[in-house]
């Protein structure tokens, strides 16, 4: 499940293999894009922002995509079949001499300036991942918002970007948080938002992430995944349920004793 940090280390895989090299193969299998071709062109950079990927071009394209739940990005040695899904699933292929990157189930594909990037990144709120991670403005977005559900607005990219649904049941559980309470009754937001970035930040480099220290299975998160399991601060069996908008739920995890709220 693609959060922040994972998007950080795909990219990050990205640039060590393709940055500064030519491109001798590009295929976008999408329509509106099939005939789009950057061969000879080269791999300026490679950035994330929240989770989403710019893949920077040295003619001022910039190609765009966001992994959503089940995307992803395997990079194979050049002349290798590609490995990390079925065929029908790539949905773009980037190559060099020596790598291949390969591209399956990623969404939202377009390939545009890169002068124009705000089109498609420009709604974000502040990267959690960002060097100065500007936690001024997420607030300020947060509390513009006060009768909205904490648990929700956690979720919304335009507020703070890069907590996925693992953070947001972790962060909920850390700091004792109802999930169904409001924004204007979460005091600690500030708190809140600062341990996402700190978390966020202290699993990049790892896919096995951990929000209590340990990476052993099992033994990885508080809450998430973890239904009937005793909390792990009161023994109270944890609790499963859905949040959001129908078109938009997500599967939430929490302790009904540490997390009752008021």
């Amino acid at each position: 499940m693609p959060e922040g940090d994972t998007v950080y280390l795909t990219a990050q895989r990205l640039r060590t293999a393709l940055e500064g090299r030519p491109v001798t193969q590009f295929d976008l299998r999408t329509p509106s894009l099939a005939l789009t071709n950057q061969v000879g062109t080269t791999v300026r950079e490679v950035v994330p922002v929240g989770k989403h990927i710019l893949m920077r071009f040295s003619d001022g394209r910039t190609l765009h995509s966001h992994l959503r739940m089940d995307g992803a990005w395997r990079v194979n040695p050049a002349g290798q079949r590609p490995r990390g899904g079925p065929g029908h699933a790539i949905r773009a292929v980037v190559a060099n001499a020596s790598s291949v990157a390969v591209g399956y189930r990623v969404h939202d594909l377009s390939l545009i300036d890169t002068a124009c990037e705000s089109e498609v990144v420009g709604h974000l709120g502040p990267d959690l991942l960002a060097a100065q991670f500007d936690v001024a403005e997420s607030i300020r977005r947060f509390t513009a918002q006060p009768d909205r559900l904490i648990g929700d607005a956690l979720l919304d990219q335009r507020l703070v970007a890069g907590i996925g649904n693992v953070y947001k049941c972790e962060l909920l559980f850390l700091h004792r948080l109802n999930p169904w309470q409001t924004i204007a009754g979460t005091t600690d937001l500030e708190a809140v938002l600062i341990d996402a970035a700190r978390l966020l930040k202290g699993n990049i480099g790892r896919f096995n992430r951990s929000t209590t220290g340990w990476t052993q299975p099992a033994q990885q998160y508080y809450v998430y995944g973890r239904t009937g399991r005793g909390c792990r601060r009161c023994g109270t069996a944890i609790r499963q349920d859905a949040q959001g908008d129908p078109s938009m739920q997500r599967v939430l995890y929490y302790c009904p004793s540490c997390q009752a709220g008021d």
